[in-house]
């Protein structure tokens, strides 16, 4: 299973404009391509920044949709007062989910880099280490964790139950990170805080 992640940095003020466009036009145009297995949208609305997911059955589906998605993604930059965004290629390693996003629900997303060579130990930690901290925090709905084996980076994100429950875990989630960093010999390179606008990702639990 893969996911393509498209990172839009947009104008706060066109927030509103940008979700509609990307919850009623591209969504539905996405969903309808072959291999495609659902959408999500994460949102700052105060920093205007966004993240659209899209999950796919095979690399190869992601690869042959990524022309027919540009206009689409074109559209949306404009609707969020941008003209450009970063898109990566990601290889699902870890989903897990105790129960559905609530209305309301927010997503914590660490993004990491380190050696290519260190990938399935990444995983591997994740799963056995990472995970099970994770199950015990206050509103936990689910977990997945990407890698991108060719650059050596990694993003593992958390969804809450709702902004209560994620900023409560904040204190434990930064000790979970600074101990895999250290362990992995990698750089945490950002964490986003995000509300979840939409999420009907239907990629199978991969534990």
């Amino acid at each position: 299973m893969f996911v393509r992640t498209t990172e839009v940095q947009g104008d706060p003020s066109k927030i509103e404009d940008g979700i509609a466009v990307v919850r009623d036009e591209v969504f539905p145009a996405v969903s309808a391509m072959d291999g495609c297995v659902g959408m999500s949208l994460l949102a700052n609305r105060e920093s205007g920044r966004c993240i659209a997911t899209t999950a796919w059955q095979s690399m190869e589906a992601a690869l042959a949709t990524a022309d027919r998605v540009v206009s689409l993604r074109d559209r949306a930059e404009q609707s969020l007062g941008t003209s450009g965004s970063e898109v990566h290629q990601w290889e699902v390693a870890v989903v897990h989910r105790d129960h559905a996003a609530p209305e309301g629900a927010c997503a914590r997303l660490t993004w990491l880099s380190g050696d290519p060579g260190t990938a399935d130990r990444a995983i591997d930690i994740y799963r056995m280490a990472v995970l099970p901290r994770l199950e015990e925090m206050e509103g936990f709905c689910s977990a997945s964790f990407m890698i991108d084996r060719e650059a050596g980076r990694v993003v593992g994100t958390v969804v809450f139950d709702d902004e209560r429950s994620m900023e409560a875990t904040r204190d434990d989630a930064r000790g979970i990170r600074d101990r895999v960093a250290s362990e992995m010999g990698a750089t945490v390179e950002r964490v986003d805080e995000m509300e979840m606008v939409f999420a009907h990702l239907h990629v199978p639990e991969m534990v």
